[in-house]
């Protein structure tokens, strides 16, 4: 019993240095001014033209308010085109009826895709050819933008000297099953690509989020706009490892209230969404998806097991360090958890359900790593994609 208590403290002391180190992440992070707000305060010439461009494939669960939102944007060199991509439900008549309304938006109407062009790619490389202006905002028909969205994101584009700034917008969680794997998913996420890696000049990790992005036009033209990834699952990732690779600056910041995200209306749609993201965001590599698995499978339970055993060991043994050790991981992980919730605007009580997303989030690697090896089609956006292993 004495030798388990010693074990126990010696799993709770690694997992307490764990939710340690991932404070300190945190803490780097918000240092490098992560939040878009800041690009309030900023002066910048409002007479720049921005071409707002909403790809959309059978979105009526959300267009109407993605593009209500846009329309409704305090900056005035405004034009919104929105990309109809083999629609067979009520999103082009949501579009039209506000079209009638207001000349600043157009549509763009596709009835096929290239079978070398992934579907998004596509409906936005059409989109974006309806553009003239200074600046061109990619924006997912799923998101909710704040009516100062356009002017802080432009503000700050200029303040920094970006060739591409994205986004992570707020999620927006009302079903369970974005509650319990959502905020665990979006951590996984920014593991593999930490922002204070992504935000910074030197040895840097090129990332960008596809749910919102802002490029300077000459910059997008300059690296081949959407022909230069036109095959990608993940076109944001793909843009930020071009447009890092031609010598622009990449940097991605938090929305905090600006723009919010309602990202999927089923489980499946859920779980068929994570596990493209994976896919891509491990860039196709079998071996990294059962790494990054394991670990979150690791997280979700070795944690809990440890410091209940150290708890519950060191009070029946009176060893006062070894539940010490427990108590101190638990705190550490209360803490830490408190803070990834607070950043994703998610209710606190939802850290309870951690380990259960851990748990998720590990399947949905799990999958993309299965379908990277049996052959199995990525099934998206109304097509499907067999992808080769890396």
């Amino acid at each position: 019993m004495e030798y388990l208590a010693w074990t126990m403290f010696g799993l709770c002391s690694l997992v307490a240095f764990w939710w340690l180190a991932v404070i300190a992440r945190i803490g780097r992070m918000h240092a490098t001014g992560l939040s878009l707000r800041r690009g309030l305060d900023l002066e910048v010439d409002t007479i720049q033209q921005v071409t707002i461009v909403i790809p959309a494939h059978n979105e009526e669960r959300v267009l109407a308010k993605c593009i209500d939102g846009v329309l409704a944007q305090t900056w005035p060199a405004l034009n919104v085109v929105v990309a109809l991509d083999r629609c067979t439900d009520a999103s082009e008549s949501i579009v039209r009826s506000r079209a009638e309304q207001d000349d600043r938006l157009s549509i763009v109407r596709l009835e096929s895709c290239p079978p070398d062009w992934a579907g998004k790619c596509n409906a936005l490389r059409h989109g974006a050819e309806q553009a003239d202006g200074e600046w061109l905002l990619f924006l997912d028909a799923d998101t909710s933008a704040h009516p100062d969205l356009v002017r802080a994101l432009v503000a700050t584009g200029e303040d920094r000297d970006v060739a591409l700034l994205s986004l992570l917008p707020d999620l927006d969680c009302s079903s369970w099953f974005e509650r319990v794997s959502q905020p665990v998913a979006g951590m996984a996420l920014m593991q593999m690509y930490p922002l204070d890696r992504v935000n910074r000049d030197h040895r840097n990790r090129p990332f960008a989020n596809g749910q919102c992005m802002l490029f300077r036009r000459e910059w997008y033209r300059k690296v081949g706009g959407h022909v230069a990834v036109h095959d990608a699952l993940l076109e944001d990732l793909a843009f930020g490892r071009v447009i890092d690779a031609a010598g622009g600056r990449v940097r991605t910041l938090k929305a905090q209230g600006l723009l919010t995200v309602s990202m999927y209306g089923d489980w499946q749609a859920f779980r068929r969404g994570w596990t493209r993201i994976f896919l891509e965001g491990a860039q196709r590599r079998v071996r990294k998806l059962g790494q990054y698995a394991v670990r979150q499978e690791v997280l979700g339970a070795g944690p809990p097991v440890a410091m209940a055993g150290a708890i519950w060991s060191g009070l029946a043994l009176a060893m006062p360090a070894v539940w010490v050790a427990g108590v101190v991981a638990l705190v550490l992980q209360l803490v830490a958890l408190a803070c990834v919730y607070h950043i994703s605007r998610q209710p606190l009580w939802c850290t309870v359900l951690f380990p259960f997303g851990c748990f998720e989030v590990g399947r949905a690697m799990r999958r993309a790593r299965r379908l990277l090896l049996t052959g199995a089609p990525v099934k998206w956006g109304g097509r499907e994609y067999v992808l080769e292993p890396r």
